[in-house]
């Protein structure tokens, strides 16, 4: 169970922040985020650099706290500080919603395979949709680690080749720079704005910080130093990479101006069937669908665990490990088949830029925050944040379906995400100032200390074996990559130095990660 579910509680700190950041770098990027670059140009990094500061915040104050918990889920931590009532509703929560984020994840994955192909969406959304299942089923949260790293190394390998190569298309940076849009380089714009640039990095901090999925990634290595350099991590790799990311679908802008409707979601991938080498964009294809996927396969391996760890065995207490893998792999098998049917339902909610921004406005604040807060506050009780999470979630609800129809008010973006994150913490600190007027011992409080206790003293398996394995997977399957990459630089007509150099980079990479798990 530890291991399919935590990787034994011992994972390399490099690899958890490579998994978080493909996790959650993947969910839209080239769809969600690709779609803002092209309309509105530089808003799009500046909407992922609020990602850099959450992740440095994570890597400081929250990520160390989580690890030392020793919990396999978030559910687990619930049940532990707030009660089983509490994680009860907390987990039917989370499952519906995760079942949505999970759809909403499987829609752009097959909106690019559509772009470069030509397959129509819906069988895409099928097939991606079994695949990804089958393998997050037999594989656990190594199948999950292992793709991501291999995926993060592909993508940084293609990205890298396609943006000199974009600029060259269009005549270099200055013509970038003289043919760009008005506005096309401010920081922000009318839909974009500065408050809800705060609201966002908000919600993204209370996200990466408080969400299930993501908080595995901090209880599954071993020590509390090694879950701050996973947020450390992230954060640095969001402080560069927006920049790299965004430029395709940018550049595209200038190259074909007449993109409309939903028609714009397909700009990134537009961009690299114009200027990379043949057999690169195959390549890019692949890497481009499995890191999108890594936000699927990681909710449904969270969404298993809570339902196996957290429902299941708290039923069947005495269930030996065979019987929980085999309810862990089944859970995921549902999981996914509902996912597939969300995901063939997203145009019908009226695009994925839409299906994304709602969900993190009505959800990430109430879902994420509570908990989180309970984390460090001695006066939380599961009374208090239940009522924060379902109050809000009403309210946010409200003026997001009824408010329009009813009193024909309708919040802008900046107002629907400020509204998402900003009740949550007003509800929250009233709860806490009135438990400092009104002091009273906290039993739920004092009986997850005394677990906390035990929790330290229980020594943990460190997993050195599983680790190897995982390592080596990862050192073959990038010089294997470095590998392919020299090859297709043989049969292109355009950029050979290029792609040959990337591809002796990799190949060099996935040499030293082998070497280095020899010895």
């Amino acid at each position: 169970m530890k291991s399919y579910f935590s990787a034994g509680g011992a994972l390399p700190w490099w690899m958890s922040g490579l998994s978080l950041f493909m996790s959650f770098f993947s969910a839209g990027t080239f769809v969600v985020w690709g779609s803002i670059a092209y309309n509105s140009g530089w808003v799009a990094v500046t909407i992922q650099s609020t990602m850099c500061i959450a992740g440095l915040i994570i890597g400081f104050f929250i990520a160390p706290k989580w690890q030392k918990t020793k919990v396999i889920t978030a559910a687990e931590f619930i049940t532990k500080r707030l009660g089983y009532k509490t994680q009860k509703i907390y987990t039917y929560l989370f499952l519906m919603i995760s079942i949505f984020t999970t759809g909403a994840f499987l829609y752009p994955v097959a909106k690019i395979v559509e772009v470069s192909t030509g397959i129509p969406i819906y069988t895409s959304i099928i097939f991606l949709g079994v695949m990804i299942l089958i393998y997050t089923a037999v594989g656990g949260l190594w199948a999950v680690i292992v793709t991501d790293v291999l995926q993060f190394v592909v993508l940084t390998a293609a990205v890298l080749i396609v943006v000199p190569l974009a600029f060259d298309k269009i005549g270099g940076v200055d013509n970038f720079i003289e043919k760009a849009p008005e506005n096309f380089f401010n920081l922000t714009n009318d839909e974009y704005t500065p408050m809800f640039m705060i609201a966002f990095g908000l919600y993204n901090l209370f996200f990466i910080a408080g969400n299930w999925a993501y908080i595995q990634r901090y209880t599954s290595v071993a020590t509390p130093k090694d879950a701050k350099k996973v947020g450390w991590l992230f954060g640095g790799l969001y402080a560069v990479s927006p920049i790299i990311w965004m430029l395709p679908p940018m550049i595209y802008r200038i190259l074909n101006p007449q993109l409309d409707g939903l028609a714009d979601e397909g700009a990134y991938l537009l961009m690299c069937k114009e200027v990379l080498p043949v057999g690169m964009l195959g390549l890019m294809l692949g890497g481009m669908i499995f890191a999108t996927s890594s936000s699927v396969n990681t909710t449904l391996n969270i969404s298993a665990g809570v339902l196996t760890n957290d429902i299941f065995k708290h039923f069947k207490p005495n269930s030996s490990d065979q019987t929980l893998i085999k309810v862990a792999r089944i859970s995921t098998v549902i999981l996914g088949v509902i996912t597939i049917i969300v995901a063939l339902l997203v145009p019908l909610f009226g695009g994925i830029v839409e299906v994304v921004m709602s969900l993190a406005a009505l959800t990430g604040g109430a879902m994420f925050l509570p908990p989180l807060w309970a984390l460090f506050s001695k006066n939380q009780t599961g009374k208090s944040v239940l009522i924060v999470t379902l109050v809000s979630l009403i309210i946010n609800a409200f003026f997001k379906f009824i408010s329009p129809e009813l009193l024909g008010v309708q919040l802008d973006r900046a107002s629907e995400m400020g509204m998402g994150v900003g009740i949550p913490i007003v509800l929250l600190s009233i709860f806490e100032l009135y438990f400092k007027i009104n002091p009273t011992e906290n039993i739920q409080y004092i009986d997850y200390q005394n677990k906390m206790e035990v929790n330290s003293e229980r020594v943990e398996d460190t997993s050195i074996s599983e680790n190897k394995k995982g390592i080596r997977v990862i050192g073959v399957g990038i010089a294997a990559t470095g590998l392919l990459i020299l090859i297709l630089a043989i049969f292109a007509k355009t950029g050979v130095m290029l792609v040959g150099i990337m591809g002796l980079v990799v190949l060099f990479l996935g040499g030293a990660v082998i070497l280095k798990n020899l010895k």
